[in-house]
Parts: C-alpha cells; sequence; structure tokens
C-alpha cells in the first residue's frame, strides 16, 4: 500500500531595507571679542645718591690752605707770639725786680733770650692717615604704579545647528509562500 506523501515548498520572506543617512550640520559664527589694555600709571621719584669728600685738612697738612684760613692761623700764632711774650716779659720783670736774691738774672735772661726754643724733630706722613673725609648719602628711589584692569567685551554668537534625521525605509521584497503538494 502506498501511504500519501506530502511535498511542501516554501520560500522564505526577504526584506529589503534602505537607509538614508542622518545629516547634522553645525556651524559656529566666531565670537566677537575686544581687548583694550590701558597702560599702567607709574610714578618715578629719585633722590640721588650724595658723595662728599673733605680733603681741606690735606691740604692744610701741606700748607696749601685757603688765603682765609692761612689770615685766620697768622692771627692765632701772632695772639699767642704776643700772649708768650708778655708772659716771658712779666716773669723777667719779677726776677729783675727780686736781684736782691741773689744769682745772675740778667746773664740768665740775656742767654734765654738769646736762643731760640729747641728744634723739634718728627717723622710725619704728609698727607697725614685719614685726613681726607669721606661722606656718603645713599639714594633712593620710589616707585609707585597702578596696574590697569583690561577690559575685555566678549559678544558670542549661538551655533548654527541643521539637522535631518535618518530614515530607515523596510519593504517586503519578496513575500513568503508555502505549496503542499499530496504525491500519492
Amino acid at each position: 500500500m502506498r501511504i500519501p506523501q506530502l511535498r511542501m515548498e516554501a520560500t522564505y520572506a526577504q526584506l529589503a531595507i534602505s537607509t538614508e543617512p542622518v545629516r547634522l550640520e553645525i556651524t559656529q559664527p566666531p565670537a566677537e571679542m575686544t581687548i583694550e589694555q590701558p597702560p599702567a600709571d607709574m610714578r618715578i621719584a629719585s633722590v640721588p645718591a650724595r658723595l662728599t669728600i673733605n680733603q681741606s685738612q690735606a691740604w692744610a697738612a701741606v700748607n696749601n690752605k685757603h688765603v682765609f684760613q692761612l689770615l685766620e692761623d697768622a692771627t692765632d700764632d701772632g695772639r699767642q707770639a704776643a700772649l708768650d711774650y708778655m708772659e716771658r716779659t712779666a716773669v723777667q720783670g719779677d726776677e729783675l725786680m727780686r736781684i736782691e736774691n741773689g744769682g745772675d738774672p740778667l746773664i740768665e735772661q740775656a742767654a734765654a733770650n738769646s736762643e731760640g726754643p729747641p728744634l723739634e724733630f718728627n717723622i710725619a706722613l704728609v698727607p697725614p692717615p685719614f685726613s681726607v673725609k669721606i661722606g656718603y648719602e645713599p639714594g633712593r628711589l620710589d616707585i609707585d604704579w597702578h596696574i590697569q584692569k583690561p577690559r575685555i567685551d566678549v559678544k558670542a554668537h549661538a551655533p548654527i545647528i541643521r539637522y535631518q534625521p535618518g530614515v530607515v525605509h523596510v519593504d517586503l521584497a519578496q513575500r513568503p509562500s508555502l505549496h503542499i503538494d499530496v504525491v500519492i
């Protein structure tokens, strides 16, 4: 006996997928910016340094003096010589007044008046050390400055965005089918 058989033929469904891509355009207009920097305000005040050199004592040691100093020295020397002479004359007058006490005051006075004072000899450095006086006052510099802040003005522009969404098309390219036959 023969048993009937079923014969089946099937075709599968096929999909057709097509896409349109997403389109995104972004443009950014540049910002408008202005920067202004005011100059700093600065004031400078200075006091110059001062150097003083006084060498009058060194010049005086080599007898190179100003005329007024020479006149003053001569006046002092003359005054002292007159005072010394008056003292010597008074002392010698007192000695002569007491001649009765003995001795030979006339001979002693004549010897003393005829001889000068003993000469002095000494080694000296000309000009003497530390005879030049040096004074120094340091200078001063005062700087006063003020910084000005920069003035910045920024005008930003929003970006321009163009967007087109993507599309996916799904179609049925082939329909599914099933054929069944009975074969005996």
